[in-house]
Order: structure tokens, then C-alpha cells, then sequence
């Protein structure tokens, strides 16, 4: 039944023209199948340069002291395995915007000429929007995090020495988390475009909303920390704040239409 109800939203106006729900799996297995192919080969383009990733990803402990930039590796294939999960990240940042688009081709294959023109300016503005707030993690907020914990370390009186496989575990989910965090106004924006939520409905909920989003954003960072977890959740509260006020000037666009 709920798949039922999720296709329904991707079905035509007319109901001669309207699939089956067979047809629409058998359009959910070819999207699942373009998007894997799709990142596959991405991974594949990014594991061809792990070695510059690696040294990218390791750059954040230029800023830390001599003994620890040099990561300990504890297991024999920790080489082979951790550069196969790195691909797999950056993969994920190369190939956004194709992954994007094959899903919002599944989703909304009913879309007016004009909707279709606003498609891959829509999906080009969503992919900078992910590029930002992975590069602002990388540079602005990831050195200051492992700095913190760095030196929280000392103060405790411990020696920091982190394994590759949980530096990189740490890198690789906080950016990925910060990228898809700024997702938050594509997402609002859509719903609203498509009259699932409202400005009234968001302005009411706001509250609620701002519970659901320091949730979210304890779920996507890696550790539980107060000050990741604020550093994760405040930048997305205020990207929700802005929605509410463009979900405001569309609604007046709209009623600006109408009357004339």
C-alpha cells in the first residue's frame, strides 16, 4: 500500500495514459540499476587517484602536531579496503548531480514542458548547493572539530594516535553529512513547489521542525558530541529558516499570478 501511494505522485493526469504498478518497479529497478552503474564507475575514476585523495583527505592534519600525521594501519588489507570506501564517497560528490537526475527522471516523470526546462537548472543549483557545504566542512569546520578533539586529547593527558580506518570514517561521513544537509532547501522547496507542504504549515511547525533537524543532524555526524552536533544542526536550522521565508514569496508570486 505505501508503494502504491508513493507512485501515485509520479502518475500522469490522464488515466488512459497512466501505468500499472508493475511498470513503475520495472522503472524502479532500471533507475536503481543506472544509478549503480553510474556510481560504479565513478568509484572506479576515483580509485584510479587514491593516492591524491588520500593525501586531500589528510591535509586537516597539517595543522595537528608532527607525531600524528602519520595514521597507524591495523589491519593487512586496510590499504585496499579503506581506498575502496574513499572511492566510494568521492564517487558519491562526482557522480551527484547523474544520481540526482535519474532519480527526479523516476519521481516526477509527468512534468509539464516548462517543469522539464526547470529540471537540470534545479539539479545544477542542488549540486552546488552539496559542493558548498562539503567544501565548507573541509576547510572551515573539519580542521577546527579534529583540532578540538586533538587537543581535548592532551588536555586528558592521552596521546592521540588514530587509525586510518577511523580518520577516514570521520572525514568521509561529516563531509558527505554536511554536503546533504545543505540538500535541506532543494528538498522544502520542491515540497512546497508541488503544494505537499505550505508556508503556513512550516511557519506552525517550526518547533517541531527544529526538533527533527538536530535529530537528523545527530544521525548523519559520526560522533556525539555537543559541539559536532551544533555544528551540524545550526547551519541546517537556518537554511529551514530561510525556506520558510521563500516558501513565503512564492506564495506571493503565486497569488501576484493569479490576480492578474
Amino acid at each position: 500500500m505505501a508503494l502504491r501511494n508513493f507512485f501515485k505522485f509520479r502518475e500522469v493526469p490522464e488515466a488512459e495514459t497512466a501505468k500499472p504498478f508493475l511498470n513503475h518497479l520495472e522503472d524502479l529497478r532500471w533507475t536503481v540499476v543506472k544509478m549503480a552503474i553510474t556510481l560504479f564507475v565513478a568509484m572506479i575514476v576515483c580509485f584510479a587517484f587514491r593516492g591524491f585523495l588520500t593525501a586531500f583527505i589528510q591535509r586537516p592534519l597539517t595543522l595537528l602536531d608532527p607525531k600524528i600525521r602519520t595514521l597507524q594501519a591495523l589491519g593487512i588489507t586496510d590499504s585496499f579496503t579503506i581506498s575502496f570506501s574513499l572511492a566510494f564517497y568521492a564517487g558519491i560528490v562526482l557522480s551527484f548531480p547523474l544520481l540526482l537526475y535519474f532519480l527526479a527522471e523516476f519521481v516526477l516523470p509527468a512534468l509539464t514542458a516548462v517543469e522539464k526546462r526547470l529540471m537540470l537548472p534545479a539539479i545544477f543549483v542542488s549540486f552546488m548547493l552539496f559542493l558548498v557545504g562539503v567544501v565548507a566542512c573541509y576547510y572551515w569546520l573539519l580542521p577546527k572539530t579534529i583540532l578540538f578533539f586533538f587537543r581535548d586529547a592532551e588536555s586528558l593527558g592521552w596521546v592521540p594516535a588514530w587509525t586510518v580506518r577511523e580518520y577516514y570514517s570521520f572525514v568521509t561521513r561529516f563531509t558527505i553529512g554536511f554536503g546533504l544537509a545543505f540538500e535541506l532547501p532543494v528538498v522544502v522547496l520542491a515540497l512546497v513547489r508541488f503544494g505537499l507542504i505550505t508556508f503556513e504549515f512550516m511557519r506552525q511547525t517550526r518547533p517541531y521542525a527544529v526538533v527533527l533537524i538536530f535529530i537528523l543532524a545527530a544521525i548523519i555526524t559520526p560522533t556525539p558530541d555537543i559541539m559536532t552536533l551544533m555544528a551540524m544542526g545550526f547551519p541546517m536550522y537556518l537554511l529551514y529558516e530561510s525556506c520558510i521565508w521563500i516558501a513565503w514569496l512564492m506564495k506571493r508570486r503565486s497569488k501576484r499570478a493569479i490576480s492578474s
